[in-house]
C-alpha cells in the first residue's frame, strides 16, 4: 500500500494577493505555504462525505479525545487533533462531512474557508487528505474532484478497504494514484489498516508541494467554464485591485445563492459582482451549460472516464448481508417497529438506567460536601455561598452528565454501527410534515428525558435550517425536571376521579395532557421558524447507507468523553454562574444574623447528641421565609404580582417562577422555604400541600385553586425556565442571539398559554 509518486497532470496557474471578509491581505491558497512545506510542524484537513469513516480515521491518526469549539459566529464544530512522526507534529482539522463544496449559509462556508486559508482560527493547511469509501468511489470522488481544483496537496483515502473485495469489487489503486496524479492510499480505520502509509503520504505530499499545486480546470470542467472563471477573475482585479483564487471564482459561478458572492459584494468595488454571475451563467447556458446541473454532469463524466479502466464490479448484483439487514430495517413496517424497540431501549437508558446516578449525586454526593462544609464553616454568608451557591451550582451541572454520556454513548453506537442512518430514513416522512428531516427525531425525543443532550444531539443534523429549528423547539419537550411540578399540583388540585370503572383516571389524564402541550405547540412553531427565520426551500433527504459493521469501542468512547468534556467545560461554566447569581438574589439583601445563630443554637444541641426544639425549628423556617420574601428575590415577586394576577397568581407564585430559573423543580423548594416549612421538601411533602390549600389573598380567597394549578402546569410546560438549556443554546449556535430569543419566546408562549387556561378554567369552574 504505499503511496504512488504525485504526477504533473494540468497546467500551472496563479493568483494574486486576496484578502478575507475583512479586508486583510492573505496569501494564495496555491502557493501559501508550499514554499515551506517541509516543515516539521504540518496542518492538514480531513474531508469527506458522511458515513465514509472520518471520524474513525480521525481517532485513528490522533489516538486522543480532540479539542472541540466552534468557528467563530456560526454552528460549526471545529475539531482537532494531533499526532507526531519521525519528522516532526501533525494538527489534523476534522472539518464536517458534507457531499460538496458548495457553501449556501455560513455554516457550510467554513469548510471552503479553511481550505482556502481564509480561517483565522486555523493554521494555514498543507495538506488536504479526501476520505473516500472505496465501496462507493464513483460517487465519493464527486467531492474530491472539487477539492483537487483549490490546488493544494493532496491525498486520497481510499478508506473501508476490507469491504471492496466482499462485494465483488476490484480496484487498482495505483493505476488510480497515476490517473489522478496524486498518492492513494488503501485503509480500514476500523481496524486501523493502512494508517502508517497514509501518514507517509501525507508527509511526502507535503515534501512535494510544488509538484502538486497547480489549477485543472480544464481538465473537469472544460474550456468554456474555464473561460468564464478566467474573466471572473480579471474583473474581480478590475473592480477592487484584488484577483481571487480560481477555486472562489468557479464557487461563484457554480454554487447559486451562495453566501460567498454575498459577502464579496460587500467589498469596496465589488457591487456589481451579481450582474458578472448572472452574464456569465446566461453565456454558458447559450453553450449548453446550465448552472448548477453541468457542473454535476461534467464532473461524474471525468470521474467515470479516470475509473474505467481501473475499478470493476463482478457480473451480477451480490446482495450483501447489508441489503438482507436493510430488508427488514428500512421496511415501512417492521422498520418503524423495528426503531421504536431501539428508541425504548435507549430512552429507557436515559431515563432508568442513569436515575441511581443523579440520585447518587443529589442524595448523597451533594449532601456530603454540604455536611462537610457545615462543620468546617460557621453559619453565615460564606457558608451560604458555598452550600447553596457553588455547591447547588456544581451539582446542578454534574447532575446532567450522566444522561449526557448514556445519550452520546447509544448516538456513537447506532453511528458507528450504520444504523442512525436507517432510523433518519424511516422517519423522515413523518418528519417532513413539520419541515423538518428524519435526523430531528432523535434530539427531539432525547429532549422528553432532558433538553440538553437533546440540544447536543443536534449535531448529528448536516442542515444548518434543521439544526436550528430543532434547537429551538427542543425545550418545548416536556422534560423529567417539570414532573415534580406536575405531581405537586396534580396531586392537590386535581380530583380524584376515575373512569371506564376506575382503570382510567382524571389525575392521570391531566399529567399525560401536561406532557403533551410543549410537543403540541411545538408543531406550529417549527412551522413558523421555518417560514419567517428560516425561510428557503426544504432540502432534498439525502442520506448515504453505509454497510453494517461492529462499533469501534475507541471511537465510541471518545466521542462519550468529548460530548461530556465539552458540557462540563462550556455550557457547565456558565449553568454554575447562573446559579450563583440567582442564590445571591434570594440571599441578600436581608439580616440574616438571627436564623445564622439559631442555626448555630441548633447544630449545638445536635453535637450533644439531642434533637432540637420544635419550636426552634418553626421559628428559623419562619425567619427564612421572611428573609426572601426580603431579598432581591422576594422583591422581584412583588413587582411583577401586577403580571401574574390575571394568571390567577399571588406574588409567592411569581417567587417561585423567579427562582426556578435555574431549574424548573427548585420552585418545590422554594415554596417550601416561603412556606415556612424549609428547604428540603419534595413534591410529596404533606405539608407543603396542606399550606398551599390554606394560602389566601387578603380578602380570604384561596389563592390556589384546580384553575390556577392547571395555568401553573401549563406556565411550566412552556416556559424556558431552565438556564443549562439556555446556556447549551448558547454553546451550540455559538451566539446568545438565540438563547435569548428562545427565552423570549417560550416566555411568551407560556405567559399566553397560562392566561388562556386560567381564564377559560375559572369560567368553567364557576
Amino acid at each position: 500500500m504505499a503511496p504512488a509518486t504525485p504526477q504533473e497532470t494540468g497546467d500551472g496557474a496563479t493568483a494574486n494577493d486576496v484578502r478575507d471578509d475583512t479586508g486583510a491581505p492573505l496569501k494564495s491558497a496555491s502557493t501559501a505555504h508550499s514554499t515551506n512545506a517541509a516543515a516539521a510542524r504540518l496542518t492538514i484537513a480531513l474531508v469527506g462525505n458522511p458515513n465514509t469513516g472520518k471520524s474513525t480515521l480521525f481517532s485513528a491518526l490522533c489516538g486522543t479525545p480532540a479539542r472541540i469549539g466552534n468557528y467563530p459566529g456560526v454552528t460549526v464544530e471545529k475539531k482537532l487533533g494531533t499526532y507526531s512522526d519521525a519528522h516532526g507534529s501533525i494538527t489534523v482539522v476534522d472539518l464536517p462531512g458534507t457531499y460538496s463544496l458548495a457553501a449556501r449559509t455560513l455554516d457550510e462556508k467554513v469548510s471552503v474557508d479553511v481550505l482556502l486559508d481564509h480561517q483565522k482560527q486555523t493554521s494555514a493547511i498543507d495538506v488536504i487528505v479526501s476520505i473516500v469509501d472505496a465501496t462507493n468511489i464513483e460517487r465519493n470522488l464527486y467531492l474530491f474532484s472539487q477539492l483537487r481544483d483549490i490546488g493544494k496537496p493532496l491525498v486520497l483515502v481510499l478508506n473501508m478497504w476490507d469491504r471492496v473485495e466482499p462485494q465483488g469489487m476490484k480496484i487498482d489503486a495505483a493505476g488510480i494514484s497515476e490517473r489522478l496524479g496524486v498518492p492513494v492510499v488503501t485503509c480500514s480505520a476500523s481496524r486501523r489498516r493502512g494508517i502508517p502509509e497514509l501518514k507517509q503520504a501525507i508527509r511526502q505530499a507535503a515534501m512535494s508541494a510544488e509538484q502538486q499545486t497547480r489549477a485543472i480546470f480544464p481538465t473537469v470542467l472544460g474550456e468554456a467554464l474555464d473561460s468564464e472563471v478566467r474573466q471572473l477573475m480579471q474583473w474581480t482585479a478590475d473592480a477592487s485591485g484584488t484577483e481571487v483564487e480560481p477555486f472562489v471564482a468557479q464557487r461563484l459561478l457554480m454554487d447559486v445563492d451562495g453566501v460567498l458572492a454575498k459577502q464579496l459584494q460587500l467589498r469596496p468595488g465589488m457591487s456589481g459582482l451579481g450582474e458578472q454571475i448572472a452574464a456569465a451563467r446566461t453565456r454558458l447556458e447559450q453553450a449548453k451549460l446550465k448552472v448548477p446541473t453541468c457542473e454535476t454532469k461534467l464532473r461524474y463524466q471525468w470521474i467515470r472516464s479516470q475509473l474505467s479502466e481501473f475499478v470493476s464490479q463482478s457480473e451480477g448484483n451480490r446482495e450483501t448481508w447489508s441489503d438482507r439487514i436493510d430488508h427488514w430495517l428500512t421496511h415501512r413496517v417492521w422498520g418503524i417497529l423495528a426503531f421504536a424497540a431501539i428508541m425504548f431501549v435507549v430512552f429507557q437508558a436515559i431515563t432508568q438506567g442513569t436515575a441511581w446516578a443523579m440520585d447518587f449525586i443529589t442524595d448523597s454526593i451533594q449532601p456530603w460536601f454540604a455536611g462537610w462544609v457545615e462543620q468546617v464553616l460557621p453559619p453565615g454568608t460564606l457558608r451560604s455561598l458555598v452550600n447553596d451557591g457553588i455547591i447547588a451550582g456544581v451539582g446542578s451541572v454534574i447532575v446532567f452528565l450522566p444522561q449526557i454520556l448514556m445519550l452520546f454513548f447509544f448516538i456513537g453506537l447506532l453511528e458507528d454501527c450504520g444504523y442512525m442512518a436507517r432510523a433518519a430514513f424511516v422517519m423522515d416522512k413523518s418528519m417532513t410534515k413539520l419541515g423538518l428531516s428524519g435526523k430531528s427525531f432523535l434530539p427531539l425525543m432525547s429532549s422528553f428525558a432532558c433538553a440538553v443532550p437533546g440540544i447536543m444531539a443536534t449535531r448529528v443534523i448536516e442542515s444548518r435550517r434543521d439544526r436550528m429549528v430543532t434547537i429551538l423547539i427542543a425545550p418545548l419537550m416536556s422534560c423529567s425536571a417539570r414532573l415534580p411540578v406536575y405531581v405537586l399540583l396534580v396531586t392537590a388540585f386535581v380530583p380524584s376521579i376515575k373512569y371506564a370503572g376506575g382503570w382510567i383516571g382524571l389525575q392521570g389524564i391531566v399529567l399525560f395532557a401536561m406532557h403533551l402541550v410543549g410537543a403540541a405547540v411545538a408543531i406550529p412553531v417549527a412551522w413558523l421558524l421555518k417560514k419567517y427565520f428560516f425561510p428557503g426551500a426544504t432540502p432534498p433527504f439525502v442520506m448515504e447507507l453505509p454497510s453494517y459493521k461492529l462499533p469501534s469501542p475507541s471511537v465510541v468512547l471518545n466521542r462519550v468523553w468529548e460530548r461530556g468534556q465539552a458540557f462540563l467545560t462550556r455550557a457547565g461554566t456558565l449553568i454554575f454562574c447562573s446559579a450563583i447569581v440567582v442564590w445571591a438574589a434570594g440571599y441578600f439583601p436581608g439580616n440574616h444574623q438571627p436564623v445564622n445563630e439559631l442555626t448555630q443554637r441548633m447544630e449545638g444541641i445536635e453535637a450533644s447528641g439531642g434533637d432540637p426544639p420544635a419550636e426552634l425549628q418553626a421559628e428559623r423556617r419562619k425567619l427564612s421565609s421572611q428573609l426572601i420574601e426580603q431579598s432581591y428575590l422576594g422583591r422581584a415577586g412583588k413587582a411583577i404580582e401586577p403580571m401574574v394576577r390575571p394568571l390567577g397568581w399571588d406574588w409567592r407564585i411569581g417567587v417561585g417562577a423567579i427562582a426556578s430559573f435555574p431549574a424548573r423543580e427548585v420552585i418545590i423548594a422554594t415554596l417550601g422555604t416561603i412556606y415556612s416549612l424549609g428547604g428540603d421538601v419534595d413534591e410529596g411533602d404533606e405539608g407543603l400541600l396542606a399550606a398551599m390549600k390554606q394560602s389566601k389573598w387578603p380578602d380570604g380567597r384561596p389563592v390556589y385553586n384546580l384553575a390556577v394549578a392547571l395555568s401553573i402546569m401549563v406556565f411550566f410546560a412552556l416556559c424556558a425556565q431552565c438556564a443549562a438549556t439556555l446556556m447549551v443554546i448558547k454553546r451550540e449556535t455559538n451566539s446568545w442571539r438565540w438563547p435569548l430569543f428562545s427565552f423570549a419566546y417560550m416566555t411568551l408562549l407560556a405567559y399566553l398559554g397560562a392566561l388562556l387556561t386560567y381564564q377559560v378554567s375559572i369560567r368553567l369552574i364557576s
